[in-house]
């Protein structure tokens, strides 16, 4: 700002004694774009510190997703990727090793941590779920690996803005801790991951497979496909901070706008 007085008062009085920049006006312009980027990267900062360091943001919290922070605090993801990098560079957030690969949907990141739904709306994707079946199965095939036969089902298919559908989700949980009556009374907001959440189930630890079939009869009907149209297959399970079975996931991903990405080595 200083330097902005300065030329303010100089340029009227002494425009014949000083050299003065070919557009004055630009250089003032470019000056006040430059300031306005940086105060709205230092708000984020100074947010997110404030959080941090109020014990909102504990240890190990997970941060949502750039699409969402950026929306939350009005910037553009260049401002909110400087804010991240101004973060890290005073070491309140780091980034979490140990992911190899990832999914991504048209290119953009998800992060799955918090379930397929928010991770889609993180990306900025416009995504439409519609609920298929939630209901209570007995599953004897997995009483050996999950120690119960008795799970709630959720059956959701997701369609893309321009109307196709591009997955269908299938979600197995313990009919245990409450979840049991969750075909009466229904999803929290829409989101299984919040429900989860407020039934004491948040996800620490597992593991996810992903390959490629075909679909068969039923699975193509419901994706409006070909049967035999060949679809990413992933089976992702996760337990809880108590060490609990909490889902179990099968997900067939339209291969057109889902990719998996491996990472190896380390990034420089």
């Amino acid at each position: 700002m200083l330097a902005i007085d300065r030329i303010a008062v100089l340029l009227p009085s002494s425009i014949q004694n000083i050299p003065c920049p070919p557009n004055p006006v630009s250089v003032i312009s470019l000056y006040m774009i430059r300031q306005v980027r940086f105060d709205k990267k230092q708000r984020v900062v100074d947010e997110l510190i404030r959080r941090i360091e109020s014990g909102l943001m504990e240890d190990g919290f997970l941060l949502p997703g750039e699409h969402q922070l950026a929306q939350e605090f009005k910037v553009s993801r260049g401002t909110l990727r400087e804010a991240l990098a101004e973060l890290k560079r005073r070491n309140y957030i780091a980034t979490q090793s140990g992911v190899g690969s990832i999914v991504t949907f048209d290119g953009v990141v998800l992060d799955q941590r918090s379930g397929w739904a928010q991770a889609l709306a993180d990306s900025g994707a416009l995504i439409n779920t519609e609920v298929l079946r939630l209901e209570a199965v007995t599953r004897p095939d997995l009483l050996p690996r999950f120690g119960t036969d008795q799970f709630i089902t959720l059956d959701r298919r997701r369609r893309s803005n321009e109307g196709k559908l591009v997955s269908l989700e299938r979600s197995l949980m313990p009919a245990t801790g409450g979840l049991e009556s969750l075909p009466r009374v229904g999803l929290i907001d829409n989101s299984l991951t919040i429900t989860l959440a407020a039934y004491g189930y948040i996800g620490e630890r597992g593991d996810q497979w992903i390959g490629a079939e075909p679909l068969n009869a039923e699975d193509a009907e419901l994706l409006g496909r070909p049967e035999g149209t060949v679809f990413l297959k992933a089976l992702r399970t996760t337990y809880d901070r108590q060490n609990r079975f909490m889902e179990q996931v099968e997900s067939l991903l339209d291969p057109v706008h889902f990719r998996l990405h491996l990472q190896f080595g380390e990034s420089k």
